[in-house]
């Protein structure tokens, strides 16, 4: 989790990219304005108490100079807008003004921070429906962290538009509008003189900003490319260990941390500059506009209070101007995260996905009876079209047979069983269960009937019972325990201190290979399918946890339809089945002992390769579990 702090996203959120901004990328932004429809009340309530702060912040230097004026002339002063009031009365008023500022700025800032993450609470949640909700083609095309991007760092930077920029747009363009309004109404040769002085001050802001977005942005890339070399050091620290590399690493990280220096010693020093520059043209405008201002105080034409009055106005003009620049940049990167998780929500959902809850139609049997077909079924996949992974592939597995799929790495195993679970579609031919095409049963009821134990079980980060039910949401505790029993997975269960409660830690790392095995065949054991996906599920297994595996299995696939993929021919010598795969095509089938006889055949070869001998010509009574 550290990498996802609060300092990784505010970095992060300074390098995303810059969109345009068009007529059509504001439209996009604005489409998200239904997030807010649902709290508009509230909405409403903050703009209102943020026009009604900033009315109060442009009072201030009203009666700030009006103080002036009364102490200076016995009797009061007379303000634009308010007319007479005595030194008490202003000071009064002054006092008011700022208290009632700060209950309306408290007021907005809540009500925006409510509604912004109220808004953005719901965001995120469609977000990750929509995402969770795609065909596995879309994330063959996508990277996991390019997805995690979406939910965390786009919608981070949308909260900090919502939340952030959009009020003090509201703010900064008040204080613009009335404080120029107010400079104009005070002194007119006054305001000439302070207008000619901005244009200096906008033009070192962008210039310097340009500059310093380039050497922070080079900062944070020489930060990322050092963090790098952390984060695969640590991955691969037994390698590093074992090839006595710890002085080259460290050699690597200082050099990469040199470069980081190096760029955040220009970044510093561009600053450094822009800091003094700033203020040498803030005051020295302000220096010019106080000169000019005293001679006509000096002459008579305006008064000491309408000068003060003059001066805090310039500064919130200077201010809002100021913050223009950044407000600019913050939208520009806005709209740029709304464009990307706008595509997110876009993209076409696998079918049957609708809102969470939803209910699959009536007219379904209770449970599939087990039957599968292929018929000539031929597959490409989507990022790959110009290579054929299947080619008229035909074969049928009756209710309760096991079927093996064996044969070459690459030769189409795994991409047979994930056209099982429809994971994809046949490009060509059909896949029928119970004499029905696949995709005629409604998606995620089609996938309630089968489950798979793969050869890398990847286990959530919670408990060991939590992993258990994932496989039926809703059981209850004897059931979980029934099936870690059935998965001769009890045992080791109860011998932890914790038991079921046990935290099996990130993917499952705290349980050994075997443990994690027999958790997920308990998991399979508890969903009950009608069809079963076994994908090399001893192969990395020591023999005696291959042995409790090898029966914890052979309970799970009891009356259900089970395709075994297996290179281990050893573990497949008892199936109904074996369908032999060579290049996307079935080139074999049939039983152990009828493949074995075959002389030119490939499972015959392959057995020759693992046991050393023909199967044919094995002494009898010697089992190849044995041999392998």
């Amino acid at each position: 989790m550290a990498r996802h702090d609060r300092k990784g996203t505010d970095i992060a959120l300074d390098r995303l990219p810059k969109a345009p901004i068009t007529r059509e990328s504001v439209r996009e932004m604005l489409s998200f304005a239904r997030y807010v429809l649902p709290y508009r009340k509230r909405f409403i309530g903050g703009l209102c108490t943020l026009l009604v702060s900033a009315s109060c912040g442009l009072v201030f230097p009203l009666l700030a100079g009006g103080l002036i004026d009364a102490a200076v002339r016995p009797g009061g002063a007379v303000l634009p807008l308010i007319g007479a009031l005595s030194l008490n009365g202003l000071a009064l008023a002054l006092i008011c003004s700022v208290s009632l500022q700060a209950l309306m700025s408290f007021n907005s800032s809540l009500s925006f921070n409510r509604v912004g993450q109220g808004a953005l609470a719901d965001l995120r949640r469609d977000t990750y429906q929509r995402l969770i909700a795609m065909p596995m083609a879309f994330f063959g095309r996508r990277r996991v962290g390019e997805l995690t991007s979406r939910v965390s760092t786009d919608i981070a930077q949308l909260e900090g538009a919502l939340i952030d920029a959009l009020p003090q747009m509201f703010r900064q363009t008040l204080f613009l509008l009335g404080g120029i309004t107010m400079i104009a109404v005070t002194s007119g040769k006054l305001t000439l003189v302070m207008l000619g002085t901005l244009p200096i001050l906008i033009a070192a802001a962008m210039f310097f900003g340009r500059r310093l977005r380039r050497y922070s942005r080079e900062t944070q890339d020489q930060l990322a490319a050092a963090n790098t070399i952390v984060e695969e050091t640590f991955q691969a620290i037994a390698s590093v260990k074992a090839f006595a590399n710890e002085e080259f690493e460290v050699e690597r990280y200082g050099a990469a941390n040199s470069r980081v220096l190096a760029a955040a010693y220009n970044t510093a020093r561009w600053r450094a500059v822009f800091v003094a520059f700033f203020i040498i043209a803030l005051f020295g405008g302000i220096v010019i506009v106080l000169w000019f201002g005293a001679g006509l105080l000096q002459r008579g034409v305006i008064s000491a209070g309408e000068l003060t009055r003059f001066v805090l106005y310039t500064t919130f003009v200077a201010g809002a101007m100021g913050q223009s620049a950044e407000l600019f940049s913050q939208v520009q990167k806005t709209v740029g995260a709304s464009q990307r998780v706008r595509e997110i929500l876009r993209e076409p959902v696998e079918e049957g996905f609708g809102p969470l809850g939803a209910k699959e139609p009536g007219g379904l049997p209770a449970k599939l009876r087990g039957e599968v077909s292929f018929e000539s079924v031929g597959f490409r996949y989507p990022s790959r079209p110009e290579v054929p992974v299947l080619r008229d592939v035909s074969l049928t597995a009756r209710p309760g047979e096991r079927i093996a799929l064996v044969g070459p790495s690459g030769a189409g195993k795994s991409t047979m069983t994930a056209l099982l679970l429809r994971f994809y579609d046949p490009e060509s031919g059909r896949i029928l269960f119970d004499g029905r095409d696949a995709r005629s049963y409604p998606l995620r009821w089609l996938r309630h009937q089968m489950a798979i134990v793969p050869q890398d079980v990847l286990l959530f980060g919670g408990t060991i019972a939590e992993n258990i039910v994932y496989g039926r949401p809703g059981a209850d505790d004897a059931e979980v325990r029934r099936a870690a029993t059935l998965a001769n997975a009890d045992d080791f269960i109860r011998a932890f201190p914790e038991g079921y409660a046990t935290v099996v830690g990130d993917r499952g790392i705290k349980l050994s290979g075997g443990q994690r095995q027999r958790v997920a065949i308990a998991r399979a054991i508890l969903k009950d399918p009608a069809v079963l996906i076994l994908d090399e599920a001893t192969n990395s297994l020591d023999s005696e946890s291959e042995q409790q595996v090898q029966l914890a299995l052979d309970r799970l696939m009891q009356g259900r339809t089970s395709f075994i993929i297996a290179h281990r021919l050893a573990t497949v010598r008892n199936a109904d089945k074996i369908a032999v795969v060579d290049a996307g095509r079935i080139v074999e089938v049939g039983t152990h002992d009828e493949l074995s006889l075959r002389p030119d055949g490939l499972y015959r070869r392959l057995s020759t390769l693992q046991f050393g001998d023909t199967a044919g010509a094995r002494p009898p009574g010697v089992d190849p579990a044995v041999v392998a």
